[in-house]
């Protein structure tokens, strides 16, 4: 049997606990997990139950620098609903004003904490299940004044509360941290953080931590693409072990794959482009769990000109009409940039799958040799060449108006395809690329 390591507990928290952690889950794989604890006393299994460093996950946890290398000046945990952000914000302010190793080199003299409004400060971040007063053990908690929106240590510390409705508020007071919580939700986030940025100017180093789910605003944009910026990313999922499980499979089986679960679901900030052919908002309203019996079932085919790894993809979708004369794409086979056989191997399997009627093939990058190549995979697969004349916007405008009308559907969701219409414009995709 395989000798149960002996159980140290921390004497107080710090960050950085592989060794316990790595015990902690090798003997809960092996049923192991009350001997490993046994002769703890209560406190010290409580000192071990509040210490984030061990239970934590790595997102949850302050990154070591930035992507410049240098000491992070913002941190922004970007998630899911659910996803632990707020529990990983509260441990934060915990970890700042007690001076904790891994958090600061000594505690955090003003803290800010802004929120939305006064009331989700108040009910999410301060009193909230996963929120500060939640996190603290016996004796280090807090004395907490609603009436003053103000939270006070016994090492000094204090954190005043701040609602995202008042940017004029932040004029005044300063901070050497602070704390905005769902940032993407502010109506006037760009005022609010520019006043922030203003006050956070005591200590050595003043940091900031943002704990959001995503939306493709210009400002949250702006500050994940700071090189002093560290992010961290989360989904759902991850956090599933505390959430309920008929939480997680009812909104995954309703929404995996939309513009709303990318966004809520897996943290994904879904980017929308002015004057593109197609927007989010419509192609959720085509969206159909399934199509009607179909007349005919084609497989398109847009081969790529190149393998090497920069060439653009090879689009492989299939599409059928039914008799009232509607499309419904029932399927996305696209491959990146491969070799001829692999892409003709994945449209005629596309092809045999769906039992569809013919796969029609564009020819401009490969001539004769596109139908070629998929006859050698099967040479009985009826195969249509078309030749395109104009460009793809022009080609895509006629397409995108029977959208407008209402007669495409899609067929649950395809993400990358989505993707690539609601970023079509009439200079192509973002920096020119063709979709």
């Amino acid at each position: 049997m395989t000798d149960i390591p002996k159980l140290t507990p921390p004497q107080s928290s710090t960050i950085s606990m592989p060794s316990l952690r790595g015990a902690l889950i090798d003997c809960a794989a092996r049923g192991q997990l009350p001997q490993l604890t046994e002769g703890l006393t209560p406190r010290q299994l409580e000192l071990l139950l509040k210490d984030w460093g061990t239970w934590g996950r790595l997102d949850q946890l302050p990154p070591k620098a930035a992507p410049n290398g240098r000491p992070w000046t913002t941190w922004a945990i970007i998630g899911g609903r659910g996803a632990g952000k707020t529990r990983a914000g509260a441990e934060w302010v915990r970890g700042m004003a007690l001076g904790l190793k891994g958090f600061a080199d000594r505690p955090a003299r003003r803290i800010a904490l802004i929120g939305e409004t006064a009331g989700d400060v108040r009910d999410v971040m301060v009193e909230g299940v996963s929120g500060i007063l939640s996190v603290h053990g016996r004796g280090e908690q807090p004395r907490w004044e609603p009436s003053l929106r103000k939270l006070t240590w016994k090492t000094g510390a204090v954190a005043q509360c701040f609602s995202a409705e008042e940017p004029e508020s932040l004029r005044g007071p300063q901070f050497s941290a602070a704390w905005c919580d769902e940032l993407a939700k502010w109506r006037r986030g760009e005022a609010v953080y520019d006043m922030l940025q203003f006050a956070l100017r005591l200590g050595a180093r003043p940091r900031q931590l943002i704990t959001t789910t995503p939306r493709p605003m210009a400002l949250l944009k702006r500050i994940l693409a700071d090189p002093s910026t560290a992010v961290s990313k989360a989904g759902t999922k991850k956090n599933a072990a505390n959430l309920a499980p008929d939480f997680l499979a009812r909104v995954t089986e309703r929404y995996a794959g939309t513009r709303l679960g990318r966004q809520e679901i897996d943290g994904e900030i879904v980017e929308e482009t002015q004057g593109a052919l197609w927007s989010r908002s419509q192609l959720e309203t085509l969206r159909v769990d399934a199509a009607p019996a179909l007349q005919r079932i084609v497989i398109a085919v847009d081969p790529s000109a190149a393998s090497h790894r920069r060439a653009d993809a090879c689009g492989i979708v299939a599409a059928g009409i039914c008799g009232a004369g509607v499309i419904y794409v029932v399927a996305d086979a696209t491959r990146a940039a491969a070799r001829p056989a692999t892409w003709a191997a994945a449209a005629v399997a596309l092809y045999h799958k769906l039992e569809a009627d013919a796969l029609v093939a564009e020819v401009n990058q490969g001539g004769e040799m596109v139908a070629s190549v998929i006859a050698q995979v099967d040479a009985g697969v009826p195969v249509k060449s078309v030749r395109a004349t104009r460009g793809k916007y022009l080609r895509a405008a006629p397409v995108a108006q029977l959208y407008e009308q209402g007669r495409v559907r899609h067929v649950g969701a395809f993400a990358a395809l989505e993707d690539e219409l609601c970023a079509f414009g009439p200079e192509g995709l973002a920096g020119g690329r063709s979709p």
